[in-house]
């Protein structure tokens, strides 16, 4: 599978007119989207875990190439802190599973105030078992040692690798046989979007850090102005030049003033 570039989320009103048009109901956005895109990040599930239910009406609204990342609930990440979470685990994939093989990685994605804890860390990545394809975002820089690389390296879960400010906020380590990359805030006019170098050099690092055959999931997080739209078109021809083979993908131009 090549690369696979997508948004953060599909539900943003200020996309509509720019990429939904005009009457669309809110309930047909997915099928919109997931028509353009072959896959999305979901954040759902991080704030409030849906149904079982809901998880299976989504895979039944999309193409048969859509994958669906699914950011993992805050109460495993942010309440529990990852300690004593097993349970919370197993709940959130019963849930999650219900994609069936529309299901991609799942995101644990760390508070800034959780420092290094690689027990607890193994603890949850245990807890998910096999078969699993975990990316985890790590916001505080002592998470950033071997040790923990390591343990990433041992469990197949793959760093996720993070930009603010078209720049690298993370390590640059690739720790799995597949990658997952976050784009949270260009440093671009207008705001937040990405300049063209920024992507250009990212796809670069893409190439350097994984073999063309291998999956990368790449979800831009700057949704304001509809960047997001622009920035993923803009970097899978970045993707394209850089040699990398990349997943169906047809945006049109999106006005971003």
């Amino acid at each position: 599978m090549p690369v696979l570039i997508g948004t953060s989320g599909w539900q943003y009103r200020d996309w509509r007119d720019r990429f939904y048009p005009h009457g669309l109901p809110q309930r047909a956005w997915l099928e919109h989207y997931a028509a353009r895109f072959s896959t999305v990040e979901s954040n759902n599930a991080f704030y409030m875990l849906p149904k079982p239910e809901t998880f299976a009406s989504w895979r039944e609204r999309t193409p048969e190439d859509f994958v669906m990342a699914v950011k993992v609930n805050r109460y495993i990440t942010h309440i529990k802190r990852l300690r004593g979470a097993t349970d919370s685990v197993h709940r959130f994939t019963e849930a999650a599973r219900r994609l069936g093989s529309k299901l991609g990685p799942v995101l644990l994605q760390l508070p800034p105030t959780l420092k290094a804890d690689n027990g607890a860390l193994a603890e949850v990545l245990h807890a998910f078992g096999p078969g699993w394809r975990i990316a985890v975002e790590f916001r505080h820089d002592s998470w950033f040692s071997s040790e923990t690389r390591a343990l990433l390296e041992e469990a197949g879960a793959a760093l996720c690798l993070a930009d603010r400010g078209s720049r690298p906020i993370t390590a640059l380590w690739g720790t799995a046989a597949w990658g997952y990359v976050r784009f949270h805030e260009g440093a671009a006019t207008p705001h937040p979007c990405y300049g063209k170098g920024a992507l250009s050099a990212w796809a670069g690092r893409v190439a350097d850090l994984w073999d063309v055959s291998a999956d990368v999931f790449v979800y831009f997080n700057n949704d304001p102005r509809g960047c997001a739209l622009r920035d993923a078109r803009s970097f899978a021809a970045a993707a394209h030049a850089a040699g990398l083979e990349v997943a169906r993908l047809d945006v049109e131009r999106v006005s971003v003033r």
